[in-house]
């Protein structure tokens, strides 16, 4: 299993918004990322300097997100969404985003799903539950 550092998930996002600034050829996981980067132009300032990046502090006490978590919760979902892993994800992300007609509205609903779930599992110390989690968004989607 791949487990990048927070560099290393910070270096990826701040070069490939610069490729995609520049025009160059994006890999197939930057292109994911890329549609996402579009969606969020408010981290522009936070993806042109590398740098800065690497050294920024993001804590609740900010009031502000992390964009950079916030752009690898987009990835996650578009990957569980890809493969449908936990099986049904993508039916219910799909239902989601058609009752909110809009796939990026859509995701950040699957965020705070995804979020719980990571926490819940942190609390108790067990594997994060996979089926919670689609019953979660599930719910949502059907409201």
């Amino acid at each position: 299993m791949f487990q990048p550092s927070q560099s290393d998930v910070r270096r990826f996002f701040c070069s490939t918004w610069a490729r995609q600034r520049a025009g160059a050829p994006l890999e197939p996981m930057q292109a994911v990322a890329a549609r996402w980067i579009a969606e969020h132009p408010e981290y522009d300032a936070d993806l042109a300097d590398e740098a800065a990046a690497l050294a920024a502090v993001y804590t609740v006490d900010e009031g502000r997100t992390n964009p950079f978590l916030h752009l690898s919760m987009h990835l996650t979902i578009a990957e569980q969404v890809a493969i449908d892993q936990p099986t049904g994800i993508r039916q219910a992300v799909d239902l989601l985003a058609a009752r909110r007609n809009s796939l990026h509205e859509a995701h950040h609903e699957v965020m705070e799903c995804l979020g719980e779930m990571v926490w819940a599992s942190q609390r108790s110390g067990l594997p994060p539950d996979g089926q919670a989690y689609l019953e979660a968004v599930r719910r949502r989607a059907t409201r």
